[in-house]
């Protein structure tokens, strides 16, 4: 079983939109693996990410790149 998302507000998100992540991995076109790391905090996401991210999950207001919302520049 894949661990919930580090971050409340992303956990939130994902449930709202009632995607797995594979199912956000294939809308990102991005590795399975790849948002599981970035979601459980286990990955920085770069920039593209993060924004790629944000926009499929619905989330309108970007948290802080800061803790566990930083990225990789």
């Amino acid at each position: 079983m894949v661990a919930d998302p580090k971050c409340t507000a992303l956990a939130a998100a994902k449930a709202r939109a009632g995607l797995s992540y594979g199912q956000i991995a294939t809308q990102l076109g991005e590795p399975e693996n790849r948002i599981v790391a970035i979601c459980t905090g286990q990955a920085v996401p770069t920039d593209q990410e993060f924004n790629k991210l944000a926009q499929v999950l619905g989330i309108k207001d970007q948290p802080s790149h800061t803790g566990v919302h930083a990225t990789a520049g």
